[in-house]
């Protein structure tokens, strides 16, 4: 084995060890009590993990979810006309976006005004009008670990590696998730 491949399935082990579980929990209940709908918000590789999540919420734990980019026409219009900070805020808005429904935020940096500007938005929007705020973030300075009802933050065992880290994360989190007796039908 490649000392490469060895470091990073020990950061891995690291990781599995550090996160807070009571965390994961406390998001699975946040998940059962919501009354109104899930919408997922993520960019690049969380984007992905966003749409995925989605599939598996919807069809395993019955639960009405969205991801903004999963419209590609409509998100890209939406930054055309109104910038990028604006894209998920305004998504929420034309969704009737209230405060039964909950945000689940994947991002590596968890929404700066500087960096992912429309997690930022959705965050201070949601938090606003009293939407349940959930997060699976990379780092600890962004407004979603600041303002998050719950935020699991994916411990950073090396910070050249935050980012793979954090989206693999998310992933295995959601399964965790979709499989949780709280929410699995």
């Amino acid at each position: 084995m490649n000392s490469f491949t060895k470091m990073f399935l020990s950061e891995t082990q690291q990781i599995a060890h550090d996160v807070s579980p009571y965390a994961i929990d406390d998001m699975a209940k946040v998940l059962a009590e919501t009354k109104g709908r899930l919408f997922i918000l993520g960019v690049g590789g969380s984007a992905a993990n966003a749409s995925h999540a989605v599939n598996d919420f919807r069809k395993i734990c019955g639960i009405e979810a969205y991801a903004p980019t999963d419209n590609v026409a409509e998100f890209t219009a939406r930054t055309n006309d109104h910038g990028w900070h604006s894209t998920f805020i305004n998504w929420l808005i034309c969704s009737h976006f209230s405060a039964d429904d909950t945000i689940l935020i994947l991002s590596v940096n968890g929404g700066r005004k500087d960096v992912s500007s429309n997690i930022y938005e959705a965050v201070k929007y949601a938090k606003l009008i009293g939407a349940k705020i959930l997060g699976i973030v990379g780092k600890i300075d962004g407004e979603t670990a600041r303002q998050a009802d719950v935020c699991v933050i994916i411990p950073t065992v090396n910070p050249e590696r935050i980012t793979p880290h954090a989206e693999a994360w998310q992933s295995i989190i959601l399964h965790l998730l979709c499989s949780h007796p709280l929410l699995c039908k």
